[in-house]
Parts: C-alpha cells; structure tokens; sequence
C-alpha cells in the first residue's frame, strides 16, 4: 500500500491557518476499491485499509514513521501563497 504525506490547504470558508499546520498520511486508493451496493445505493469499500488517516506534526515525523512501518510514500511539498501587498489609494488611480 502506498501512502501520500502532506499539509492540507486551509478551507475556503475558514479566514485562519488553523487545520493546516499539520501534516497528514493518507493511502492512496484504487478507484475500483469503491463500489456502489446494489440495494442501499450506499458506497462500499472491500478494503478496510482505505480509512487510514494518520496526522503529525511535522513532516519528519511522518516520514520516519512511514520508514519503521515499511509504507511506500510520496511527499508533496505545500506550496507557499504569497502575498501582494496592496494600499488603499490604488482603488482610486490608474
């Protein structure tokens, strides 16, 4: 099984970075896991090992876990929003 290492982006409804200072592991799953049961039209894994979620607080933490455990993974880098800054008087020029 392979896992992918990350931060998560924060929400688009929340103004805070609070959820995305920790670092996530997560398998990455098959799409023919999933299927839909027949009867219910609820959605049915037949691997259990797809509900993993492990959360660190670091990256390094994560990888040297990943390491013990014997875990194929990937590490995606975040990426850094940069911000313009703005003044108040260029709403009204050109």
């Amino acid at each position: 099984m392979k896992f992918r290492i990350f931060q998560p982006t924060k929400s688009a409804m929340q103004s805070g970075k609070k959820n995305s200072k920790k670092w996530l592991m997560l398998p990455i799953e098959n799409n023919a896991i999933r299927s839909v049961n027949p009867i219910t039209g609820w959605i049915s894994a037949s691997n259990t090992s797809s509900q993993f979620h492990f959360e660190f607080s670091t990256k390094d933490e994560a990888i040297s876990f990943a390491e013990k455990r014997g875990f194929h993974f990937e590490v995606e880098e975040p990426k850094l929003a940069t911000i313009k800054p703005k003044s108040y008087a260029a709403n009204f020029t050109n």
